[in-house]
């Protein structure tokens, strides 16, 4: 039988974690659960403390790897964030700091890459609808896909 963790080694251990990626307070107080609430709460508020883990730059960093990386809309994002109980004005700011224009070629792409997917699909309500269906799961706005739904139309 595994020995409880103790508040040191859990605190070594996040410390680790934290060094390597980016971690929110939700996230560590998840990890955190195996100890009694009140030596976790002493754990995280020592890496909050020290630098180890920062809502506001986890919200910038997940902001901008999720836009980039994974071409998700600001809706999408801000949800996720929201999940994690990140502070709305983290959020916002996170938000801003996503480059518009890069954005919005990310968005173009992926939309263009199912638009194409969707080329044998026959009926073009039904393709119509799919498009719009996963645009806005991916997080973009109506005006958005409109906009490029209608260009993509036209091609």
């Amino acid at each position: 039988m595994e020995a409880a963790p103790d508040k040191d080694r859990m605190l070594a251990r996040m410390m680790r974690l934290c060094a390597t990626r980016e971690c929110c307070r939700s996230d560590i107080r998840r990890k955190l659960a195996v100890l009694p609430e009140a030596e976790a709460e002493a754990v995280l508020e020592t890496l909050c403390r020290e630098g180890f883990v920062d809502d506001a730059r986890y919200a910038r960093a997940f902001a901008r790897d999720k836009s980039s990386l994974q071409g998700w809309g600001s809706l999408k994002i801000k949800l996720a964030l929201q999940r994690k109980a990140i502070d709305a004005q983290a959020i916002d700011a996170a938000l801003e700091e996503i480059d518009p224009a890069s954005a919005a070629r990310k968005c173009e792409q992926v939309l263009r890459a199912k638009w194409e997917s969707l080329r044998g699909e026959a009926d073009p309500a039904r393709r119509q609808a799919r498009f719009f269906r996963y645009a806005l799961g991916r997080g973009y706005g109506y005006e958005e896909i409109k906009r490029i739904y209608d260009h993509l139309r036209r091609d």
